[in-house]
């Protein structure tokens, strides 16, 4: 047997065995505790809570993180996790399980979708995250990848670490975290849980630039755990990518070139990828609290994290799950997780075309996605 092949066979016996430990741990604290048919949000982004829209047979299909999760062509919702036995998984809108495929991804972290000729065609970032063959609950870290797949799980091709072009040296860490795909066809990677690059590829997977990183003469191109990335064409005639800066609480925008054009702070908000819908950015808050605020031994496990809605004008005007967002001066204050817990992590949304939203989350006691029903 492969090395690799060893390797997603023994980690699918640990994840079994965490699953056993997850089960039977103490939660951090009593996240999830608001009843569905709550509501939460703010102004006229408000949503009625739906935690058992999902129709999971947990027999039959494995879930672990829900990651991220995106609306296809067809409007079927699929998601990506981390569970090996199956990575992907594909629902209707009415919650109903229709697919489900995958062992490629130990570390499955990254979800997006393209259409190419009407085709859609998925990105999937495998993030090198994955747990020990030892005891099935640490996870230990190695180099991930890119792979251009068929919507049923057919390889077109994958996008390796950097060093093999001579763009990386042979220590620095290639963990992406995301992709998003030009109009052009041009790909960029967000290298998120490496060494924070955003790479650049033709549609062929050819690479044409990086930039960003971590110690730039000019901090403004600097990203710390640059998790997220999108295409931002609300102004057609001017795209430009919306990067995520995690570790600064921050979005920052870019030409299509890598030129950097504003940072956008967003107080205590350690936010996911910018998801774009109509006028507005959408985004998972993972965490809202301060990891040495928390008597906790393991304080990113603690469990803070809700939603955000962001308008046109880099404005929040919502955080579902959340605090009503406040600006002092223009600035936002900090933002804390509402007194329900509605949720655990927010490590994605998804927005159908009802204006529903769907929310993946990371450490959710493998719990599926939560849907929000727009009201």
């Amino acid at each position: 047997m492969s090395d690799r092949r060893s390797f997603l066979a023994t980690s699918v016996l640990a994840s079994a065995a965490a699953l056993l430990a997850t089960r039977t741990a103490t939660p951090l604290h009593a996240a999830n505790s608001s009843d569905d048919g709550d509501l939460i949000g703010h102004g006229d982004f408000r949503y009625r809570v739906h935690k058992n829209w999902a129709q999971i047979n947990p027999f039959r299909v494995h879930l672990d993180n829900c990651h991220e999760m995106v609306q296809d062509s067809k409007g079927r919702l699929v998601m990506i996790g981390d569970d090996p036995r199956n990575n992907i998984i594909v629902f209707d809108k009415s919650g109903k399980v229709l697919d489900s495929w995958g062992t490629y991804w130990p570390g499955g972290h990254g979800l997006t979708l393209a259409n190419e000729g009407g085709d859609d065609v998925l990105f999937v970032s495998e993030s090198g995250w994955a747990r020990s063959l030892d005891d099935g609950v640490t996870m230990v870290r190695q180099n991930g990848y890119v792979a251009k797949m068929t919507m049923d799980g057919k390889m077109i091709f994958t996008i390796g670490h950097p060093m093999t072009i001579g763009e990386y040296e042979p220590e620095m860490g290639f963990q992406p975290t995301e992709t998003a795909i030009a109009p052009n066809g041009d790909i960029y990677v967000a290298d998120g849980y490496g060494s924070d690059y955003i790479l650049r590829y033709d549609q062929h997977g050819r690479f044409i630039q990086k930039f960003g990183g971590r110690n730039n003469e000019d901090k403004n191109y600097n990203l710390a755990n640059a998790h997220g990335i999108a295409v931002d064409t609300r102004d057609p005639a001017d795209p430009k990518l919306i990067v995520t800066s995690r570790g600064q609480k921050a979005f920052k925008y870019f030409t299509l070139d890598g030129k950097w054009l504003k940072t956008v702070k967003l107080a205590n908000l350690q936010i996911c990828r910018p998801v774009i819908h109509g006028e507005y950015v959408h985004a998972g808050v993972c965490w809202s609290h301060q990891f040495g605020a928390v008597d906790v031994p393991k304080p990113w496990l603690y469990q803070s994290g809700f939603t955000m809605v962001m308008d046109k004008n880099d404005r929040v005007v919502s955080c579902p799950g959340g605090e009503q967002p406040v600006y002092k001066d223009d600035v936002l204050q900090p933002v804390q997780q509402d007194a329900e817990r509605t949720f655990y992590h927010g490590h994605d949304v998804c927005i159908d075309d009802d204006e529903n939203v769907y929310v993946c989350q990371w450490n959710g006691e493998r719990t599926p996605p939560v849907k929000l029903e727009r009201v």
